[in-house]
């Protein structure tokens, strides 16, 4: 085995060859309807779209800029022009049960008509009754029927009187009522004349009067008879000149909206109720007769143009009230007042027939709304509560509206571990989002997706009213796009970064007056949005200058080597070489892990170690027992550390340290490795680069400057031109790395050997130097009586080992 060669310049970065492209600016080209290379999710959003099944709601996850939103809106919208327009909603007034409003169902697009025509209505009430009531002809009926009744009262007394008067008997009106006196000569007796008649003449004359009396009591008892019998006359002449003053109306509007069962019954309820309720016409009192005429409206809750298609809805805010609708109240005298005029609808009101898009991360936030829109979906309708009734926090008389019948279909966006959780740990969502669409991260760069790419572009730049692109920023776009992807073989799909990244080069073309975007103006957008985000990266690249960080990137050292690592902050990410030490011992086959120990290392750095070790046993021990006490750090690391993608770097220190071998520090190294002593990829390998370079051309660059890498990472390689250009000059190195022997040869500059049939390594390779160190220590505990050491570390050692060890 030798080392490895360092890599050519064509597989550090792949270039996209504007020539390649058949138009001079995206102005050229025609818009993509569908982003690229989602095939799979548009596959997804098309069956749940159309699947009308119970559950059938979607879950839309990607990545955070993958554009979700944009996607999902663009293509509902296009779905949804060539379905059904849903009906129009309203809410009446009940006149049977006023806290119970009743729903009315309109064909789309009559709803406002419905509305307006009621308004129309009520605006004729207020001026035509009033002006019916005060005309001649109704005023005229009105006196002849009191003076009917006048007449009748008169002729009824005049005929008591006239029969009084035959009979020699005085009718007398009195402020307490009528009397009867007797007369002679038509004169009224007094008492005492009365009293000189004979007995017999003042018994019949007594008679006479009761029976007069009589006469007289079967009047009154006839009046309040009479007098109903008027006022039902008045009743009907009301009822008459109302329906004469607003009847045409109401018959045109039956004629109109007699189809609408809801409809005809609220305008036969309304025309009784306004015969019921003219004299608040007749007052004239302004008050009452506003709160009446309330009550004739139509709350319009949904109306949506004829042939206008299904909505589409995306509630940015979705709480309870904004999902399921409110109803709200006015302060009147300190007390909360409210009617059926003031329900208002929520988004899925106005879904409703159509799509609703919510952002799953936001409805889990807001309290009672994810449980709202559950019930709300299982129930199949939309029941209108307010959470304090609902929940018992205080109980009001409120409207309680009639729940509208639901069809909608629900799009929930989000990422997929959200997605994850709600799966495993809330049963009733699997049984209403049926249907997930995976949207994928990046695309194959190939020639058609290249195409595409450039289409992409050029949607993005049409639709935010940008300047068109010339065909060498698309290029450099397009390997930018690579860049994201961390992948020279792919694309990122991700549509937030590239439209910002455009908005950034337009604005630096309009500083120049350019009329097109050229390759140098993306070039100063991604220069820009790197110096935003370099505060931190330049203050680490100044502690190392200043020896305030410790990063050797001359010399061999022993038993320590520069590792490499990622900083995610935001969206930037950053390399930073770090330090990595190992010490050895003789001992028990212990490695101690200080991160762990300390509490700093995660799980995934705990399983690399443990590997480490076991790679080591079954290296150099593979029959016996490992004498060896071993320790890794890294080396002013003071937060915590996770993943394997340094677990390359550890092996070696720990050899170099067991060896006593020294290390080329003018070089770095990341990768993870496996119990085989297999190198495998890890991520940021083009930023842990980039990082490490920073450093040594800071230092100085020399020409051995250099890092080693997994071999499986390098189509992932796009590194940036200042490191391409060092590499093209001869003044650093990248090295491919597929088993660990690579990386000992290449840090060592020793062969790392192979063992013989003999079972021993050859000499002179550095297996074998740690081969015989081991020895001596296995010789060391020996002598010591099995004790690797003092008993201290001993005993840290196997707690370390009853942690990570077998």
């Amino acid at each position: 085995m030798t080392a490895p060669e360092p890599l050519s310049l064509s597989r550090l970065y792949r270039v996209c060859d504007a020539g390649v492209f058949d138009f001079e600016t995206t102005a050229e080209l025609k818009p993509l309807e569908r982003p690229p290379g989602q095939e799979r999710a548009l596959e997804a959003l098309t069956f749940g779209a159309g699947a009308r099944g119970e559950g059938f709601n979607l879950f839309v996850m990607g990545p955070p800029g993958a554009g979700k939103l944009e996607m999902v809106r663009r293509f509902l919208a296009a779905r949804a022009r060539d379905e059904a327009t849903p009906s129009d909603w309203c809410y009446l007034h009940n006149f049977v049960e006023p806290n119970r409003p009743l729903l009315c169902r309109l064909p789309s697009g009559q709803g406002e008509r419905w509305r307006q025509d009621l308004q129309q209505l009520i605006e004729e009430l207020r001026t035509t009754i009033p002006a019916t009531f005060e005309s001649d002809e109704y005023q005229g009926r009105l006196q002849e029927l009191q003076q009917q009744l006048s007449r009748r009262q008169r002729e009824a007394f005049e005929e008591v009187h006239e029969e009084a008067e035959q009979k020699e008997i005085a009718l007398i009106s009195t402020p307490s009522g009528f009397s009867f006196a007797p007369m002679k000569d038509g004169e009224v007796l007094d008492p005492d004349q009365f009293q000189k008649l004979s007995e017999e003449e003042r018994r019949r004359i007594q008679q006479t009067i009761e029976g007069l009396q009589h006469r007289l009591q079967q009047v009154v008892q006839q009046i309040p008879k009479w007098r109903k019998e008027v006022h039902d006359q008045v009743r009907q002449l009301n009822e008459e000149m109302t329906l004469l003053a607003v009847g045409q109306h109401i018959q045109e509007l039956h004629q109109r909206f007699g189809a609408v069962p809801a409809a005809a019954a609220h305008l036969d309820a309304l025309r009784d109720d306004i015969v019921e309720n003219v004299d608040v016409f007749r007052s004239g009192d302004q008050e009452q007769m506003d709160q009446l005429l309330t009550r004739y409206t139509a709350n319009l809750l949904i109306h949506h143009k004829p042939e206008s298609g299904a909505p589409v809805v995306y509630e940015d805010m979705p709480t309870h009230q904004k999902l399921a609708g409110r109803i709200e109240h006015w302060v009147q005298q300190g007390a909360l007042i409210t009617d059926f005029t003031l329900i208002r609808p929520g988004a899925l009101h106005r879904a409703n027939g159509g799509y609703l898009i919510v952002e799953a991360h936001k409805v889990l936030l807001q309290p009672f709304a994810w449980e709202t829109l559950k019930r709300t979906l299982f129930a199949g309708e939309l029941r209108l509560e307010s959470l304090e009734k609902l929940y018992g926090f205080w109980s009001t008389v409120s409207p309680e509206p009639e729940p509208v019948p639901l069809e909608v279909k629900v799009v929930l966006l989000g990422d997929r571990m959200l997605y994850y959780l709600l799966s495993a740990y809330d049963p009733e969502f699997s049984q209403l989002f049926k249907v997930e669409a995976d949207l994928e991260d990046d695309l194959p760069w190939d020639d058609e997706n290249q195409r595409l790419y450039a289409r992409l572009i050029a949607t993005i730049a049409q639709r935010e009213q940008l300047r068109p692109f010339h065909r060498g920023a698309v290029a450099r776009l397009v390997e930018h796009g690579a860049r994201m992807a961390d992948d020279s073989e792919r694309l990122a799909a991700r549509g937030r970064p590239l439209s910002d990244l455009l908005h950034e080069a337009d604005h630096h073309a309009a500083e120049d007056g350019a009329e097109a975007v050229t390759g140098a103006h993306v070039e100063r957008a991604l220069a820009a949005q790197e110096r935003r985000a370099s505060r931190l990266r330049d203050r680490t690249l100044e502690m190392i200058r200043r020896g305030t960080v410790v990063i050797h990137t001359e010399g061999r050292h022993t038993g320590s080597v520069n590792g490499l690592s990622v900083l995610q902050l935001g969206d930037h990410a950053f390399g930073r070489p770090t330090r990595i030490t190992a010490t050895a011992r003789p001992g028990r086959g212990q490695l101690v892990d200080i991160e762990r120990e300390a509490k700093l290392g995660g799980n995934i750095h705990s399983k690399g170690v443990m590997i480490l070790s076991r790679f080591l046993a079954h290296r150099y021990a593979p029959e016996g027992e490992l004498s060896l006490s071993a320790s890794l750090a890294f080396e002013q690391s003071y937060g915590r550390i996770d993943g394997d993608s340094a677990s390359v770097a550890e092996l070696c220190a720990l050899i170099s340290a067991i060896a006593e071998t020294p290390i080329d520090h003018a070089l770095a190294v990341t990768g993870s490795v496996n119990q085989l002593g297999e190198v495998q990829a890890v991520g940021g390998v083009n930023e842990k680069i980039e990082g490490y370079f920073e450093v040594c051309r800071d230092a100085g660059l020399h020409g051995g400057h250099g890092v080693a890498l997994p071999a499986t990472n390098v189509p992932h390689l796009m590194l940036r031109r200042e490191v391409r250009e060092a590499v093209e000059q001869g003044r650093f190195h990248i090295y491919p790395l597929t088993h660990v022997d690579d990386a000992l040869e290449l840090l060592t500059g020793l062969p790392a050997g192979a063992r013989g049939e003999d079972g021993r390594w050859p000499p002179g390779t550095l297996n074998r130097k740690v081969a015989d160190r081991l020895e001596r220590f296995a010789a060391a505990r020996r002598r010591h009586g099995g004790d690797g050491g003092d008993g201290e570390d001993g005993e840290h050692a196997v707690s370390s080992r009853g942690d990570g060890g077998e």
